[in-house]
């Protein structure tokens, strides 16, 4: 039997779906009381009202206000926009609070990171799918191998039923999503760290009979790359979209520019591409490298759809970022992950991972294969 642990007090900044998605998953446990804060009133006002959960107005760049609503808390959970992410960070510095967020912003982990070198509470970035979950799974898998020759990682979410020419209906931040595909993405290449641009090196494969594409995009691996760097040969991470939304999304950015014009991009996403809560994730690691002299492939390929978790409809992405940060949170205050500096995705077991009641849910249908190469 689990022992009742003190209930924990958590901030989580960003009410939007996803800051939503955390607050109710954390507070049904009965372990946490959390409060919301967002500069919108509109939008705390979506909030699922629950005992455990009250809201709080707050702009995040009023810096004495966000430390005076994050003074005595266990955490912070950054699940606001990238671009803000730092602040949250420094405040949480100037509190003495543990930091965790979502964002797959290269700078800003970079940022955290600095921030981190000294701190007296651990500060987590990349707390979701990808970066996130993505590299605790292949640093297990690349732990199997007495040396290691590639590591690929894939990740998307995509509507369940396509129906536009992109293929691909709105599933999370519009923002966070323009970044992926425009800031350069990190990879090893011949064994040495390297930058490669977004949007190229376009490949295709299939898994239980549907076809995919999958091509670089920034933020993903983390700070997988270098962690491994100088051990691995190979190493990139791809986005997952059905074919031809590479093409497409090129032509935008180059062809019309509109990488040099974000707000328009971001315009025409929002009011052209439906949202929508019949998504799914697909996660597929493969890793090869040499095993008691002999060349060998590991791979784990897992689908994830939306559906009820913790009694509320959650779409598929909604599902994976809310369970991979609140993991990660509830391993923190159950004494499982170091608890002072910056801690890396890449230092989580696995196990431990899989074994939290919300980590559980990456562990349905899941896929582990061993091959000889």
């Amino acid at each position: 039997m689990r022992t009742k642990m003190k209930t924990k007090a958590v901030v989580v900044v960003g009410g939007g779906k996803i800051g939503g998605a955390i607050a109710s998953l954390l507070a049904a446990t009965g372990d946490y009381s959390v409060v919301v804060a967002d500069r919108s009133e509109d939008q705390l006002a979506k909030i699922d009202r629950h005992p455990a959960i009250s809201t709080k107005v707050v702009d995040v760049g009023d810096g004495e206000a966000l430390e005076a609503l994050l003074a005595g808390k266990f955490a912070v959970v950054s699940a606001a926009p990238f671009d803000l992410t730092g602040r949250i960070a420094e405040a949480a510095l100037a509190a003495g609070v543990h930091y965790l967020d979502l964002t797959e912003d290269v700078a800003t982990t970079k940022r955290v990171e600095r921030l981190a070198a000294n701190a007296a509470t651990a500060f987590i970035p990349q707390c979701g799918l990808a970066p996130g979950f993505i590299s605790i799974v292949a640093s297990d898998l690349a732990g199997h191998f007495d040396r290691l020759d590639s590591v690929r990682m894939r990740v998307g979410a995509l509507p369940q039923y396509p129906s536009n020419a992109l293929n691909y209906n709105l599933t999370w931040s519009t923002d966070g999503l323009i970044n992926e595909y425009i800031e350069p993405c990190e990879a090893v290449v011949e064994g040495r760290f390297v930058t490669v641009p977004a949007m190229e090196e376009r490949e295709e494969f299939s898994l239980d009979g549907v076809t995919y594409e999958a091509f670089n995009t920034s933020g993903g691996l983390g700070t997988l790359a270098r962690t491994l760097e100088g051990r691995v040969r190979t190493m990139n991470y791809r986005t997952i979209r059905y074919p031809g939304h590479q093409a497409i999304i090129k032509a935008l950015l180059n062809d019309l520019d509109l990488r040099n014009r974000r707000a328009i991009l971001k315009d025409l996403f929002e009011h052209a591409l439906p949202a929508t809560m019949q998504d799914v994730v697909v996660i597929f690691v493969t890793v090869c490298g040499w095993k008691d002299g002999r060349y060998m492939q590991e791979t784990h390929a897992d689908k994830i759809y939306a559906g009820v978790f913790a009694g509320k409809m959650m779409s598929a992405i909604q599902i994976t970022t809310a369970a991979g940060i609140t993991t990660v949170l509830d391993l923190l205050a159950q004494g499982k992950l170091r608890s002072s500096g910056f801690v890396r995705q890449e230092e989580i077991a696995l196990a431990d991972f899989l074994g939290n009641r919300f980590g559980q849910i990456y562990g349905a249908g899941v896929d582990r294969l061993r091959e000889v190469g």
